[in-house]
């Protein structure tokens, strides 16, 4: 474990698509590359965001960005990354230079996919996960949204949309650090600040 604080690496990308479900497909590159990704507990990606198309594809927008949540003294080994591309499920990828941003708290944070063992058990998920949050000290409510599949290997997974309200800002930063949850370096558990009318 790091006492290293956490920051967000947030790269540019120059690509045209991307399947709706890459979490997987996207480790597994960043993996070929960085090899000690495998090892590392205390990093978290992000699902990338786009346009939804048919077909299952994701359309990469101006502002789409692969986000990466990493303590702050491996930036170096994610910098490398920059000008390289990747290949996510026969999609190709190349990465801009990052930026890098400091975690800013907010009262209510939202993940758009949260999984754990045992997930598709809608009181057992809800259990996991207020004991997870009890783990962190964190107090706040839990609101479990849309339910949702992913494939990992092969295998269909099952996670939920989650919100959590009513945080202080010690207890935000440290959601988004942490994350919830499994799957964490596949897009699941990822938290990010909610805007006002996001549904």
């Amino acid at each position: 474990m790091t006492d290293s604080p956490i920051v967000e690496m947030r790269f540019y990308l120059s690509g045209e698509r991307l399947p709706v479900d890459h979490g997987y497909l996207l480790y597994a590159a960043l993996s070929h590359l960085l090899p000690w990704l495998h090892d590392d507990t205390a990093v978290r990606l992000a699902p990338i965001r786009g346009l939804y198309a048919s077909g299952n594809n994701l359309l990469l927008q101006n502002w789409s960005r692969l986000v990466i949540r990493t303590p702050a003294d491996r930036l170096a080994g994610f910098l490398a990354l920059a000008g390289r591309t990747l290949d996510v499920g026969g999609c190709r990828l190349r990465l801009g230079v990052p930026s890098i941003h400091t975690l800013r708290p907010a009262s209510t944070l939202y993940a758009h996919l949260v999984t754990t063992r045992n997930g598709q058990d809608e009181a057992r998920f809800d259990v996991e996960i207020a004991r997870q949050l009890a783990v962190l000290g964190i107090n706040g409510q839990v609101a479990r949204g849309a339910r949702r599949t992913f494939t990992v290997h092969g295998r269909h997974l099952v996670g939920y949309a989650l919100s959590i309200s009513g945080l202080d800002p010690e207890a935000s930063v440290t959601l988004q650090a942490a994350g919830l949850g499994g799957r964490r370096k596949m897009g699941c558990g990822f938290f990010v600040p909610r805007k006002e009318g996001q549904p």
